[in-house]
């Protein structure tokens, strides 16, 4: 009487999910699919702190902060990247890829995290600023005087 593949044949008289507007926000596997700018309330920087987040850069989770008021307040998705953090110290290209969340949205989730003291977050050290060019080239004419 009913198909097996969970379309609309499933109840009789009921349209094609497929067909309906906004379909293609659908996955009949996964079910409905949650945009980004959902995810993170529009903002696309991470919180008034302006906080910056490189890929390498390392989150620590805090202890002790977790149980506060605030946590009825977070999202799934903060409380995934809490987990992922609690466990041991990530970068923000892995816990964009263990959350299967865009960086985007990874570092304005961060961003609220931090400002409320759930994560830490160690920023990579800037690169060694290369010594002046003039001092290569008298070093290298030391070197050929030997």
């Amino acid at each position: 009487m009913s198909s097996t593949d969970g379309s609309a044949g499933d109840f009789p008289g009921a349209p094609d999910p497929h067909a309906l507007p906004g379909s293609q926000w659908y996955d009949a596997e996964a079910g409905p699919l949650v945009r980004p700018y959902a995810m993170t309330g529009g903002r696309t920087e991470p919180g008034p702190g302006g906080a910056h987040f490189d890929l390498i850069a390392l989150v620590t989770f805090e202890d002790g902060v977790a149980g506060s008021a605030e946590d009825a307040l977070l999202g799934p998705e903060h409380r995934t990247l809490l987990t992922l953090c609690r466990t041991e110290t990530q970068s923000v290209a892995e816990l964009s890829a263990d959350a299967d969340l865009p960086v985007g949205v990874v570092r304005v989730l961060l961003g609220d995290l931090l400002e409320s003291g759930y994560v830490r977050v160690s920023r990579p050290v800037p690169p060694a600023q290369l010594p002046d060019e003039r001092i290569l080239r008298e070093v290298i004419t030391g070197l050929r005087a030997l």
